[in-house]
């Protein structure tokens, strides 16, 4: 058998023109990951393991805060006969925990407070699962869009990585600091809830580069931008059909496991064919830089698209403004079962106001058919409800839905 080193596989971008058709309007980047943007840059003038991020505030951290290099999702579900007074208990529980946490104090009965003292950028964010509503008599409160995804051909998930009635992603620049405060925050209140999956992440890059996910590629070019009129219209709920939601959102986490080993057979022309993006620099394939627009129009000297259709950008690409969403991306890599050499892959998280009208269409283009599908598969798949945040010391996180929304009787 020929080395893979010395005979790469390649893939034409005549073999890639069947994908379909691209979707118009301003280009884009979604899907698993080439659009997790990195928004700002750290300042480095004193010890980053002393900086904070703020808890208190309209939203909660850990969405429109500049992506750190670690992260754990972990899941919950609730102890049978847990209800709404519990639920209430554990929220005000998890706001005082991370409410010192992220300030690099302790929490009350912290057992290892020493390990509080560098907070190095904590964010806790709690969201709310489709069960939470239902043990809380709360079900007319539930958005629409709170349920699992729909099944998609490309899915094979594995239960270990679905669902949940509650989340914490905490995340932050030293993995001690996060480990802490995940233990923390699961050990005071381990009478109320059990651990239902835990899956962590990390993400690196020089200052002012653009991260790479274990493909190699470059996974944060284009996203919506903070602190902007799209992105409030397009993150922060607005209270529309659920008031208690204003200011909060909704989070879709997507664990995609890698085919590396197959991925390797790729030389760096296919590669760049199947993403839509060349592998050194990240420039689309309609252009010589990075963050340069792609245009899905031009075509080579033979008439054929530059930027083929099938390609995952091309597929990815929003149909309208509408379908836009934020997006944070974090690799893992586990062990690997005996026999094999990896099993790597990214947690894909996004945010976004509702998960039908914005979501939805983008993933469902990329199930019908995208030309990374062959070296990715989606094995976890959860959604959650975000609340919004906790304004000031005294409030909880979910306040709003359990004083306003009486419970059913």
């Amino acid at each position: 058998m020929a080395d893979p080193a010395q005979s790469p596989a390649r893939v034409s971008r005549r073999r890639l023109l069947g994908g379909g058709a691209v979707a118009a309007g301003a280009a884009g980047v979604a899907g698993i990951g080439w659009g997790a943007a990195t928004l700002t840059h750290r300042e480095h003038d004193r010890d980053p393991g002393l900086d904070t991020v703020a808890f208190h505030g309209a939203h909660q951290a850990g969405i429109a805060t500049e992506p750190p290099r670690h992260a754990t999702f972990a899941a919950f579900d609730l102890a049978p006969g847990a209800g709404r007074e519990d639920i209430i208990g554990l929220l005000k529980i998890w706001t005082d925990d991370a409410a010192r946490l992220t300030q690099g104090k302790p929490a009350l009965a912290d057992t290892e407070p020493e390990l509080a003292a560098r907070p190095a950028r904590l964010t806790v964010t709690v969201g709310l699962g489709p069960g939470l509503f239902t043990a809380a008599g709360l079900d007319a409160h539930r958005p629409s869009w709170l349920k699992p995804l729909p099944p998609f051909t490309i899915d094979r998930l594995d239960p270990a990585f679905c669902g949940g009635d509650l989340l914490v992603q905490v995340c932050g620049e030293e993995a001690t600091t996060v480990a802490h405060a995940v233990r923390v925050l699961s050990k005071h209140v381990k009478s109320l809830v059990s651990i239902r999956w835990v899956q962590r992440g990390f993400r690196d890059a020089p200052r002012g580069q653009t991260m790479r996910n274990l493909m190699g590629s470059v996974d944060g070019t284009v996203n919506i931008a903070p602190a902007t009129p799209d992105f409030d219209r397009l993150v922060w709920d607005d209270g529309a059909r659920q008031p208690w939601l204003t200011g909060g959102t909704s989070m879709v986490l997507r664990r995609i496991a890698m085919n590396l080993d197959t991925w390797d057979e790729l030389d760096a022309d296919g590669r760049a064919l199947t993403v839509g993006r060349t592998v050194d620099t990240g420039a689309p394939l309609s252009g010589a830089r990075e963050f340069d627009q792609p245009d899905f129009a031009v075509t080579d000297r033979y008439g054929i698209p530059k930027i083929p259709p099938s390609s995952h950008i091309a597929r990815a690409h929003h149909a309208h403004d509408g379908e836009r969403f934020l997006r944070r991306g974090y690799n893992y890599d586990d062990a690997p079962a005996p026999g094999q050499v990896s099993k790597s892959g990214l947690l894909f998280a996004s945010f976004q106001r509702d998960v039908d009208a914005q979501y939805l269409p983008v993933q469902q283009r990329l199930a019908e058919f995208d030309a990374l599908n062959q070296w990715t598969i989606p094995v976890g798949s959860a959604v959650f409800a975000i609340p919004p945040g906790v304004p000031g010391p005294g409030g909880y996180l979910g306040q709003r839905l359990f004083e306003n929304a009486p419970a059913r009787p």
